[in-house]
């Protein structure tokens, strides 16, 4: 089944085009871009994964040692490896897009593609792990909200923006697929 959803594109153009998700932590980029990657038959990877194999060590820990802005040079060298690599969907970090330079090398090299979620179910998702630095100080929602305000005008700079609400993960995959397809044609 795979196939008749990518099969709309004459010549499987999404399969010979690196696919970014983008938006804030919480709105599903990993899980949903895992299916997306089976869907297209493409392989998937997560910066944050890949950071923290280039690193040798967690990105909370990365984060606190070296700080906000270190972390984001180092991130920006990740995407910038796995950009050079073959077609795949890649679940970027919450702020990566925020970043000139890698919202640059991004838009050069991939179709992006931002998704968006209710606040309520950003915060309910965010809640499910302790492991992400910017929600270790202050009201999660406080933050989640502040981080959203900030971050849009950089997100609404995507090729694509899909909602990814609070269902299953497979029917927002499905969303992109038709997304791209529009959006290539």
């Amino acid at each position: 089944m795979p196939n008749s959803l990518a099969g709309n594109v004459p010549d499987n153009l999404l399969r010979r085009t690196t696919i970014v998700l983008v938006g804030i932590m919480g709105v599903g980029k990993t899980t949903i871009g895992r299916r997306l990657a089976g869907l297209l038959e493409l392989p998937f990877f997560d910066v944050d994964v890949e950071i923290e194999k280039a690193a040798g060590m967690a990105v909370g820990d990365y984060f606190r040692q070296y700080g906000e802005a270190e972390f984001r040079k180092g991130e920006r060298r990740v995407i910038s490896r796995l950009l050079n690599q073959p077609p795949h969907v890649l679940a970027t970090g919450g702020g990566s897009f925020v970043d000139e330079k890698t919202r640059t090398l991004i838009k050069e090299k991939a179709i992006s593609v931002w998704l968006t979620a209710d606040l309520d179910v950003i915060i309910e998702r965010t809640s499910r792990r302790d492991t992400r630095p910017l929600l270790q100080h202050g009201s999660p929602s406080q933050v989640l909200e502040q981080l959203l305000k900030e971050r849009t005008p950089y997100y609404e700079q995507a090729d694509i923006h899909v909602d990814s609400k609070d269902g299953p993960h497979m029917r927002t995959a499905e969303k992109i697929v038709q997304a791209l397809n529009d959006h290539i044609q």
